[in-house]
């Protein structure tokens, strides 16, 4: 279709697919890194997923599910086709792309999920403005280093420094927003979480506050890998230490599997920044388990069984 482009190599535990059509999960690539201020790249990480996806095995031990054996219904969409002489005119033409390919899809009751792999965070607007169009209580998970909360930053509005800003525009009094990993912001940033309580102090805090979330109340996560320690992933823009460990992230995703995850995006991934390939591995795997959560959650895999 005109609003999107295959890659050399598709994920590899999903079927093509050029529309979302029937239940299942989604994988929509964005390359878009314009308004990065530090480090380039993210605008790879789309297919540098795909490209080690091969090489990752499909088993969970974590959640103990497959990918593959029991044919989950996950579907790789290719890539967003955007156009423009400027950053601002492809981002634009990006997101107009994916309202395309989403404008007759009800996410809420054909229990179709997108899982949107950046790419820079400022991509992710587009998606979670979907998804809290068309469903008035969602909550956001936003793991991150930095709070992404400036009102634009370095002359764009649509910036990955305000991405939470932009999104909350579009907050109804039914949203909540969940904040954690976050160790990097202006003063300003911090007062405003502080004072709305949506930061997370620390670990057990957070994951309690998941645990909180009634069961039927449907989740988004979105998920910036510098979230992570650089220690373990340094392939991503803005590095910052004192971040989080894999294991951090396994120990939500046990909680969320009994939540109804409705969808979620993966962001700033820049595969060449780390020549070893170790941070396009360890994004692969955190792609793999979050798929494997949203199969979970949504009742795809039960017990061994494909459900639907």
């Amino acid at each position: 279709m005109k609003y999107l482009q295959m890659p050399p190599q598709k994920y590899s535990y999903a079927l093509e697919a050029n529309e979302i059509s029937r239940p299942g999960v989604y994988i929509v690539g964005f390359e878009f890194d314009g308004t990065v201020c530090f480090r380039k790249g993210a605008k790879n990480g789309p297919n540098a997923f795909r490209d080690v996806s091969e090489a990752i095995e499909s088993y969970s031990p974590y959640l103990q599910i497959d990918l593959e054996d029991n044919h989950i219904p996950i579907f790789d969409l290719g890539n967003l086709r955007g156009e423009g002489h400027s950053s601002s005119e492809l981002y634009l033409s990006l997101n107009e792309s994916f309202n395309q390919l989403t404008c007759d899809v009800n996410l809420a009751q054909d229990s179709k999920h997108i899982v949107t792999l950046g790419g820079e965070h400022s991509i992710s607007y587009v998606a979670i403005k979907k998804y809290l169009q068309q469903f008035p209580n969602l909550v956001v998970v936003h793991l991150d280093a930095h709070a992404d909360l400036r009102d634009g930053y370095l002359g764009h509005h649509y910036s990955h420094a305000s991405i939470m800003r932009r999104m909350l525009e579009h907050f109804g009094p039914d949203n909540q927003l969940i904040q954690y990993g976050i160790r990097s912001g202006t003063r300003e940033e911090y007062q405003w979480m502080n004072e709305q309580k949506t930061l997370s102090p620390n670990r057990a805090e957070f994951l309690q506050r998941i645990k909180n979330i009634p069961g039927d109340t449907p989740i988004y996560i979105t998920l910036d890998l510098d979230y992570f320690d650089p220690s373990y992933l340094p392939g991503t823009g803005t590095p910052e230490a004192g971040g989080e460990d894999f294991h951090s992230y396994i120990s939500l995703l046990k909680i969320l599997k009994e939540k109804k995850l409705v969808g979620g995006d993966i962001v700033e991934l820049s595969p060449e920044i780390d020549s070893s390939g170790n941070s396009s591995v360890f994004a692969t795997k955190v792609l793999r388990e979050l798929l494997c959560c949203i199969s979970l959650s949504n009742g795809f895999y039960k017990d061994g069984i494909h459900e639907k």
